[in-house]
């Protein structure tokens, strides 16, 4: 579990070094899946916010010798965890595989669509 934790951090890092360096891509695809996709995106950072969240409370937990209450909040991380790495593999084939990437640009940029 710490060795998953060190690599959600490194991850983390590396991307928010890279978003704040580079910028983050717009959407290149089709104009009539682009509203699916943005609420995609949305649900994707909404629960990677989660997770985070829930990760540290589980490993709070595990470190406090509150073995019961980690085993209950680690299953619940695990699924939030699970979900969110299928819809963030899913954000990225849809805006890198399936349909080239658009500008790359800031992020305040690419929200707002200045």
């Amino acid at each position: 579990m710490i060795a998953a934790a060190i690599a959600a951090v490194v991850f983390f890092i590396i991307y928010v070094s890279r978003t704040i360096f580079v910028g983050n891509t717009e959407w290149g695809g089709p104009d009539h899946l682009k509203t699916i996709y943005l609420i995609f995106l949305l649900f994707h950072i909404t629960l990677a916010m989660v997770a985070a969240v829930f990760g540290i409370t589980t490993l709070v937990l595990g470190f406090k010798e509150k073995y019961a209450k980690h085993r209950r909040w680690g299953r619940v991380t695990a699924v939030v965890w699970f979900i969110t790495a299928i819809t963030g593999i899913t954000v990225y084939v849809l805006l890198y595989l399936l349909y080239p990437g658009g500008h790359t640009k800031p992020v305040i940029d690419a929200i707002f669509g200045w």
